[in-house]
């Protein structure tokens, strides 16, 4: 399915920056045979884990391009969070007690995340251009011509500093600003933001062996929230721990901290004087600051990850939500180069990310001040809350959903709802358009137990394939209606068919068939009873919802985003 670039182009998308959402951007478009080039104005990469962790939904949003399992295999898996609030313990929370295959989070560490996925690049004949930085673009009706140039070695700042070096005028039809909170890109696009600093307050961090009388097993997380601020306790690959203090900064030394000083606050705020850190591989402290630029895109040129915003330290969730960006942004880009899209489709990116990370800076903020500014009164509340409510550890982090499996896109463009009525109020868990489809057991044709995910994440290489699911309702009589509906969208041969039928059907000889006797995927969908449709799009989320019996109106949804069938 690739096409090559015209000759007027150097490359189809040009990628400035090479951190995790960067890299990830790259894999997707290599994933979907698209063209491109990543550029890197660091010569090495960093050796410091920074960003460590992975959540279910991005877990999924990276297996459906192939390269979650490779992360995973140099992560530890997390199941459980222990909290203590002012040294009162709540009950555990199973955070891997959800609704996804991938439950359990990932913690790794950024060096390690950004050096697999580098491997993923170049073993789909890719490679990072390290050492060059973008110096400005201009865009046009058709593409972006943009200027690079050698970066200086070991400038933090590289992208802002001149450099004596050859410049290159590179050609290509979009571009991407994956080039962090500094990001030129989004500079030069005229979006900078002035971000919200948080007063009085600093973290100070140690990567470290870590020894105390709780488990040092690499399979939980803790979160303390003591007086003066809060503090965690996390994995990091290598046989590591990292603890950091989020707290009030009255007293402290502006600068980063001695690993003495760390195993002091450690002992203190843990209330274990056996703790002891060693073999130290990172010191470090800083500030906060946080905001979400107006727009993530601008004609051909687009922002992902924290090159469009700047998040606070709650839960790792800015990195996760900027594979959102990167994975939600490639398959878009493949449908267009390919000329299987139309333009609402492309134009919808910036909508649904931008509005995302808009809710999600504010449900940090909230956590943020809830964990670090808090008083008496507060933390009298807390006391109480905690006896309450054993899942005051997370809310007090701003949202109960770490996992990011909620995100939702139900005011977008590509999100078209025709079974809202009484019936779907009485299935209140039902997931609507925009929400994200969600997994389900099945059984084949040939008798073998299956996951819905199984069949819809890119099950046969067509890598931006939707999936239509035509479900029976579990009446026999609505076999025929879901055929002709599936004849209405075959003229887009990318759009994968399965029946699911809750009756007693044999298999179709053309058409995949899964058996849902046990209602066990009619009941998530909210279907029991109800012949319908649901396109699902290639990142999962939910596209259209509608009637069996009009296949007119899948029809519809199909020209308007996909243009003529072809």
């Amino acid at each position: 399915m690739t096409r090559m670039s015209q000759n007027a182009f150097d490359t189809d998308i040009l990628i400035a920056g090479s951190g995790p959402v960067g890299l990830v951007l790259a894999c997707a478009l290599a994933h979907h045979g698209i063209d491109f080039r990543i550029i890197e104005q660091r010569h090495a990469p960093k050796p410091h884990s920074r960003a460590n962790n992975l959540w279910a939904r991005p877990q999924e949003l990276l297996a459906g391009i192939g390269i979650r399992d490779a992360l995973a295999e140099k992560a530890y898996s997390i199941t459980s969070v222990s909290t203590m609030i002012n040294g009162q313990p709540v009950d555990p929370v199973e955070i891997a007690d959800v609704d996804s295959p991938y439950g359990k989070v990932l913690y790794s560490g950024q060096d390690i995340i950004e050096k697999t996925l580098t491997a993923q690049i170049e073993a789909h004949g890719g490679r990072v251009e390290r050492g060059r930085r973008l110096v400005s673009f201009v865009q046009d009706a058709d593409g972006v011509t943009a200027t690079i140039a050698a970066a200086p070695d070991d400038e933090e700042d590289a992208a802002h500093v001149e450099s004596d070096g050859p410049v290159e005028t590179l050609r290509c039809r979009y571009l991407v600003g994956a080039d962090g909170g500094d990001s030129l890109v989004r500079s030069l696009l005229g979006l900078d933001f002035e971000p919200e600093k948080l007063p009085n307050c600093m973290n100070r961090q140690v990567d470290a062996k870590l020894s105390w009388r709780r488990s040092t097993d690499f399979d939980q997380l803790w979160f303390f929230y003591y007086p003066k601020g809060f503090c965690g306790v996390l994995p990091v690959w290598g046989g590591y721990h990292r603890l950091f203090f989020l707290a009030d900064d009255t007293g402290i030394p502006d600068r980063d901290p001695t690993l003495e000083e760390m195993q002091a606050i450690a002992r203190e705020v843990t209330e274990d004087e056996t703790l002891t850190l060693t073999d130290p591989i990172w010191l470090t402290h800083s500030r906060f600051q946080h905001g979400v630029a107006a727009h993530y895109a601008r004609d051909r040129v687009f922002l992902v990850g924290d090159a469009g915003h700047r998040t606070l330290p709650i839960g790792g969730q800015g990195m996760n939500a900027g594979l959102h960006d990167a994975v939600g942004l490639a398959w878009r880009l493949a449908m267009v180069l390919q000329e299987q899209a139309m333009p609402p489709l492309l134009d919808s990116y910036d909508q649904e990310r931008g509005g995302e990370h808009r809710a999600l800076d504010d449900r940090q903020a909230k956590g943020f001040h809830n964990s670090v500014y808090r008083g008496r009164v507060k933390d009298a509340a807390i006391d109480v809350a905690a006896k309450l409510l054993p899942s005051i550890g997370t809310l007090l982090q701003g949202t109960d959903d770490l996992q990011q499996l909620s995100v939702a896109y139900p005011e977008s463009p590509l999100s078209d709802d025709h079974l809202r009525g009484l019936g779907d109020v009485l299935h209140r868990r039902a997931p609507h358009a925009g929400d994200r489809a969600p997994d389900c057991k099945l059984v084949t044709a040939e008798g073998a137990s299956t996951t819905l995910f199984a069949q819809i994440t890119n099950p046969d290489g067509i890598s931006w394939g939707w999936s239509l699911l035509a479900f029976d309702g579990r009446r026999a009589e609505a076999l025929s209606a879901l055929e002709a509906a599936i004849a209405a969208a075959e003229d887009w041969k990318w759009i994968r068919p399965r029946l699911v039928l809750g009756a007693a059907l044999p298999a179709s000889a053309n058409i995949v068939s899964l058996s849902d006797l046990d209602d066990t995927a009619h009941a998530a969908y909210g279907l029991s009873g109800k012949p319908a449709l649901i396109l699902i799009r290639p990142d999962g989320h939910i596209a259209f919802r509608g009637p069996a019996d009009r296949p007119d109106l899948l029809k519809a949804y199909c020209q308007r985003n996909f243009g003529a069938a072809r």
